[in-house]
């Protein structure tokens, strides 16, 4: 019984060491938002729009120097196109953020958690993470590259797994010129 005991408080020691030494290494790092920059791009039949949203808060965590987490919270009523003039912007603008396309007056954000990261080379990961938008989340699978304090990443959205269908291809017929693809790109430059 002594040597249960014994055997049992060794190995609670162990685990417990373990799992402090763990929480010492992980190092939660910031996003300097004001550095940073989320890029999209959406496309349509005719074209293309590109703009910017800003990111309101966000981290990367890191054991040492490898990722091992990540969290992000952007700010939808920010979106802005960078391609539009004048009262085509305004349109393109308040179009975006109506309820046929993100509700930002009832979803003002969007959120990406990682849930899994796996290195696929020095300073390159692919990650998988619960993105929400308008209150609807699922997964999304993407590359990241950090080098330094600079973190890049790419990813391809299907707006519509988030209830966003206006002119898509997939849901209405007949749309000819008029269709927007599914899927738009987000490019992030973090700084940390």
């Amino acid at each position: 019984m002594r040597k249960t005991i014994k055997n049992l408080a060794i190995v609670a020691l162990v685990a417990f060491t373990t799992l402090s030494f763990m929480a010492i290494t992980a190092e939660k790092k910031e996003i300097k938002t004001d550095q940073s920059k989320l890029v999209w791009k959406g496309y349509k039949f005719t074209g293309s729009h590109d703009g910017t949203i800003n990111i309101k808060s966000g981290s990367l965590t890191f054991d040492g120097a490898k990722l091992t987490g990540g969290e992000f919270v952007v700010d939808m009523t920010s979106l802005i196109s960078l391609d539009a003039q004048g009262a085509m912007k305004d349109r393109l603008e308040g179009h975006l953020k109506a309820d046929d396309f993100f509700g930002v007056d009832k979803h003002p954000t969007s959120t990406l958690v990682f849930k899994s990261i796996e290195s696929t080379g020095k300073n390159t990961y692919t990650v998988t993470g619960d993105l929400t938008i308008k209150g609807i989340t699922k997964p999304n699978t993407f590359k990241i590259s950090v080098y330094g304090s600079k973190a890049t990443a790419n990813l391809k959205v299907d707006r519509t797994l988030y209830d966003i269908k206006f002119r898509s291809g997939s849901y209405f017929e007949n749309l000819q010129d008029q269709v927007i693809y599914d899927e738009f790109d987000l490019v992030a430059d973090l700084q940390f």
